[in-house]
């Protein structure tokens, strides 16, 4: 969707510290930006309060499809069902997130996800 549909949008919705720590996605290849908009903040984990209003900032046309991103699909989906109460027409969740689930050993980016999937990102 990211790649077909020029008007689609990839909304990051983990913390400062994930996108620092563990990586973010890339869509240089497709000519987008990532944004990073924090459904939580961070270290306190509470709700960011601002999250509507700032994805409209970002994001003002309702009739954009976004997809919504975090580390495993938890949030991502929340943001999703928000963004959709707020009014947005096409809203989904990248169900397995940019991590994806605990493998056996019980780390993740190895069984699912963004990074598992081999698609683009960077660590800064």
């Amino acid at each position: 969707m990211l790649r077909e549909d020029p008007r689609s949008v990839l909304i990051d919705v983990r913390t400062d510290a994930e996108w620092t720590y563990v990586g973010q996605p890339s869509l240089q290849d497709v000519g987008k930006e990532v944004l990073r908009i924090s459904w939580q903040l961070f270290p306190s984990g509470q709700l960011n309060p601002n999250f509507v209003a700032e994805v409209r900032g970002k994001v003002a046309d309702a009739d954009r499809p976004l997809l919504f991103l975090c580390r495993s699909g938890g949030r991502s989906k929340a943001a999703a069902i928000a963004m959709t109460a707020a009014g947005q027409k096409a809203c989904y969740n990248v169900a397995e997130g940019f991590e994806g689930d605990r493998d056996g050993t019980g780390h993740r980016g190895t069984v699912g996800g963004w990074k598992a999937r081999k698609l683009p990102w960077g660590q800064s």
